[in-house]
């Protein structure tokens, strides 16, 4: 069903490891920031505010720091002017690369990537050389604890989600982007709490790689996510 690559789970074990240190904090504070300036500050009338501060709480940060960003980003506080940018390029055996970055300091984030991508053997590309490769969509995870599989995958069909499927100690949801919030609003009623909710992006034909080749790819997936102004970072490659 998912599509949704395998490393997945080393990338949401990486997340926590970020959460500690608080660097994922600041992105949740940047995309909060972004959302509430683009969409204004209601999430009941702003889908990505919404998600993003459901995201950010889902991750215990403090309600105030969630609240700081929102008037940061409607302009009621004074903030940092940041600005969003999208990187396209590719990596070691010609994997697509998708680079979401949010920055105060345009001229620094293009050096560091067009770095970071030729350190690792991949190269920067043009506008529109990749992106069309990606399609956005909904991933929910759920412990495997929280409800038998039967009965969860008829609670989130139901809601509005594509499907369903067993990921390691986790089951893993796939929605549309418009179906995700109904879907993720229905587990929550139902009393589960997703370990994570997101809008990411996949690609429909994945490059199959070895482990080792995908390990390359990996290095360089890590060090561009790395960078202090990256919030998301697609690799269009599988393990094989």
């Amino acid at each position: 069903m998912s599509g949704h690559s395998k490393w997945a789970t080393i990338k949401r074990a990486k997340g926590k490891a970020d959460a500690a240190r608080g660097k994922l904090f600041n992105r949740f504070i940047r995309e909060i920031t972004i959302a509430a300036r683009m969409g204004g500050g209601d999430p009941t009338s702003n889908p990505r505010l919404r998600t993003a501060i459901a995201a950010a709480r889902g991750a215990n940060m403090p309600n105030k720091n969630i609240e700081s960003a929102v008037l940061k980003g409607t302009g009621q506080l004074e903030g940092v002017s940041y600005e969003e940018i999208t990187f396209e390029g590719y990596g070691p055996n010609g994997v697509a690369v998708l680079i979401e970055v949010v920055t105060d300091n345009r001229n620094r984030i293009v050096a560091e990537v067009r770095h970071l991508l030729t350190k690792y053997g991949g190269n920067l590309g043009q506008t529109n050389s990749v992106a069309w490769m990606f399609k956005a969509k909904g991933v929910i995870t759920v412990a495997k604890e929280a409800m038998g599989e039967d009965e969860l995958m008829e609670l989130v069909l139901e809601a509005g989600a594509d499907d369903m499927s067993a990921e390691g100690e986790e089951y893993e949801i796939s929605t549309t982007v418009d179906a995700f919030d109904a879907v993720r609003e229905a587990l929550v009623n139902a009393k589960i709490e997703p370990t994570s909710a997101e809008i990411t992006k996949v690609v429909d034909n994945p490059v199959m790689l070895t482990e080792e080749n995908g390990a390359k790819v990996m290095k360089l997936v890590d060090a561009l996510d790395d960078l202090d102004d990256a919030q998301h970072v697609y690799a269009g490659f599988d393990l094989s």
